[in-house]
């Protein structure tokens, strides 16, 4: 890239069967756009893409009612988040920049900015990532509040990091590409795939470090605030964190041992949340028997991913192409 050249950036979208989170989401994410080319230093020119799983192309019409130019909308039909992350970094070959935020998601005042400023004052890392903070679609039960199990974390602006979710994380595609780092297919339907992408960055050698100040609001359905929910996401964690341990231990001994530290973590956690949980049913804690069962299912995922089970949290009923 020349001095003179602008820098460009595609906003990427996931989506799956959310036409109407499209509707509201799409003119925000083109405003963000609007304001990144008025940023001081080097120019930045920014589009949308819509990357939709669904083979019907069921968000199709909704990026049509939006009718931008700086709007691009394809289906890719292989199912899974890694098909459609990887379609993504495919369909942005022409950009310098992919920033990735998800359909459920509402970007605050200077969500992209403040990524594109972290960039750029902090000597150009391969990953930015953002800060995500929870909003409700109703009352909150208070075991779920008490369990803390919606807040993420927060650190300062330029802290170095060695792992990411791409719900917000801006990624500099010419190091991506350098590195030569994909979403892995087969985690498309359990989740990880992000984990497992943003460590094998970091392996790599490339930078990664945090924004705070770039915030995006995930959307929680009421689906999505349930104590079976948490504690199935608390069982999928854990499961994903014995898998990719596994994996990135890589073959033979190192292999047996990630087995086995993962089975002896989660029978330590399955143990001591059981404890803990008991001990918040004798004192009538709401946070310790949250916590404690939520210890309790992710110890058992552990166990499960050590095993070789990949759990798999967005398997879908209908078959797809």
């Amino acid at each position: 890239m020349q001095p003179d050249e602008p820098v460009t950036v595609t906003i990427a979208v996931p989506t799956f069967h959310r036409p109407a989170e499209l509707v509201t989401l799409l003119p925000m994410l083109l405003a963000h756009a609007e304001r990144a080319a008025e940023l001081s230093g080097p120019s930045f020119v920014a589009d949308v893409l819509v990357v939709d799983n669904d083979p019907e192309g069921s968000g199709r019409d909704a990026v049509a009612a939006v009718s931008d130019p700086r709007l691009r909308y394809v289906v890719e039909a292989h199912p899974g988040i890694s098909a459609v992350r990887n379609r993504a970094l495919d369909e942005a070959s022409g950009s310098r920049l992919l920033a990735f935020i998800d359909d459920d998601e509402h970007p605050h005042d200077g969500w992209l900015e403040h990524l594109l400023r972290t960039w750029q004052e902090r000597n150009r890392p391969a990953a930015v990532s953002g800060r995500v903070v929870a909003s409700f679609a109703g009352p909150l039960d208070p075991w779920l509040q008490a369990g803390s199990f919606y807040v993420r974390r927060s650190m300062p602006t330029g802290t170095p990091i060695d792992v990411a979710a791409a719900g917000n994380l801006l990624l500099d595609l010419d190091q991506v590409r350098s590195a030569g780092v994909r979403f892995a297919d087969d985690l498309g339907l359990s989740g990880g795939e992000d984990t497992l992408f943003s460590r094998e960055l970091h392996a790599s050698g490339a930078r990664m470090v945090w924004c705070d100040e770039s915030v995006i609001t995930d959307i929680v359905p009421l689906d999505r605030m349930t104590r079976r929910w948490v504690l199935k996401r608390a069982w999928s964690h854990g499961n994903s964190a014995s898998v990719l341990r596994v994996r990135l231990a890589g073959g033979g001994l190192r292999a047996l041992v990630a087995r086995a530290a993962s089975v002896v973590g989660g029978a330590v956690r399955i143990v001591g949340g059981a404890l803990r949980w008991a001990f918040g049913m004798l004192t009538r804690s709401l946070r310790h028997q949250a916590r404690g069962a939520r210890a309790m299912w992710r110890g058992g995922g552990m166990v499960q991913g050590a095993a070789g089970v990949v759990y798999q949290e967005y398997a879908r009923k209908e078959t797809t192409a």
